[in-house]
């Protein structure tokens, strides 16, 4: 299989879908790889360490799009990408398609077939290619808040581990999976007083039994959320529902009763955004206010370190990439039923029910696309 490396043209994405040992991992099982020239810069891989892999590097997306079997990429199809996509060319890479009805659409019309990162799953019911990126964004998430929570960039001023004498932040965390697990992890080693919120009772008792004095944990019902949010110097954001739209859990009536400079960090913002007030920000803009809060809501976090980003998600999507490449997407998804599960566009049709859901398009099932 010929497969092709794009450079990310979303604004400050640092990262590339393959590294070069994944290359070199991919030539070795006689496949062909094809890169943009400097696509790997940003994470600190030249073009020679793709040629050094056996890597042919080309000077255009254009090229790469033309020729490759296979895309390999890190963020969705940006709109000028998505134009040279073509049918029976396979597409693999986040999509996040259930907030976004124009990617979808395009997908739709190019009639590639689209796996998903973020809705490949395992034997545990865990998303494993979504799991690195949501280790790296939920420790980065309370080190964002905490630059936002200073004066400078309209937050309260307050330091997260306090001093002698004078009270950390409060740190409230909405979600107790992956993303919300390491950002309390992190936010409590900076020193705050935090608190997990999580629907789930068995999940709440594993973080009390594993990190039993290091945060504290409480229930989300409506009622304890708004209470501990109105008390909070930081929200961090944190709830994913596979493939879906997140769920709005701070609505924008509830910001006047939160402390003025207190900041929210919205790490489901690639799924739509769990605060009501959220829209996407950069890297280069990261922040706004709204009603006296401050919103932290960049939709690629993890392009921040770029580096360990790109080396944590190509250690998680080298297996896949490699069945994919060597027995053909219909193969490798019949053989597996999780990578099956990522299967989210085919031939012009949906294969995702929670997406279809959330922009109410038909869909059919992965099963059904398999035979198409």
């Amino acid at each position: 299989m010929l497969i092709g490396c794009p450079k990310e043209i979303k604004p400050q994405e640092f990262r590339v879908g393959l590294t070069p040992n994944a290359a070199g991992e991919a030539v070795s099982r006689g496949h062909k790889v094809i890169v943009e020239t400097n696509a790997g810069a940003g994470s600190g891989f030249t073009d020679d360490d793709y040629r050094a892999m056996g890597a042919e590097v080309l000077d255009t997306a254009e090229e790469i799009f033309a020729r490759a079997d296979m895309i390999v990429k890190v963020k969705e199809p940006q709109a000028v990408e998505r134009k040279m996509l073509r049918p029976d060319q396979l597409l693999f890479t986040y999509l996040h398609l259930a907030p976004d009805p124009a990617q979808t659409h395009d997908l739709l019309e190019s009639g590639c077939t689209a796996i998903a990162y973020e809705t490949v799953t395992d034997d545990r019911g865990g998303l494993p290619l979504l799991a690195p990126m949501s280790e790296v964004a939920g420790r980065l998430a309370p080190q964002v808040g905490a630059w936002t929570l200073q004066k400078a960039n309209g937050g309260r001023g307050v330091l997260m581990g306090g001093v002698p004498g004078v009270g950390p932040a409060n740190v409230v965390v909405i979600g107790g999976g992956v993303v919300g697990t390491h950002a309390a992890r992190i936010a409590a080693g900076m020193g705050a007083d935090v608190t997990v919120l999580d629907r789930s009772l068995p999940r709440m008792r594993y973080l009390d039994d594993v990190f039993g004095g290091v945060f504290k944990t409480g229930f989300s019902s409506a009622g304890n959320t708004a209470e501990l949010v109105a008390q909070a110097d930081m929200v961090i954001g944190a709830v994913l529902i596979p493939g879906a739209a997140a769920p709005k859990l701070v609505s924008r009536a509830q910001l006047s009763g939160m402390k003025p400079g207190a900041v929210l960090v919205d790490v489901a913002i690639d799924q739509g955004g769990c605060f009501e007030t959220s829209k996407a920000t950069t890297h280069a803009d990261p922040i706004y206010e709204v009603d006296g809060i401050m919103h932290y809501c960049v939709a690629n976090m993890p392009g921040a370190v770029a580096r360990t980003s790109t080396i944590a998600l190509g250690n998680a999507t080298l297996p896949f990439m490699l069945a994919l490449a060597d027995k053909g997407w219909r193969q490798a998804c019949e053989e597996d039923p999780h990578l099956l599960n990522g299967l989210n566009v085919h031939a012009g049709e949906l294969t995702y029910d929670a997406v279809g859901k959330a922009l109410g398009i038909d869909v059919i099932s992965p099963s059904q696309a398999l035979k198409k």
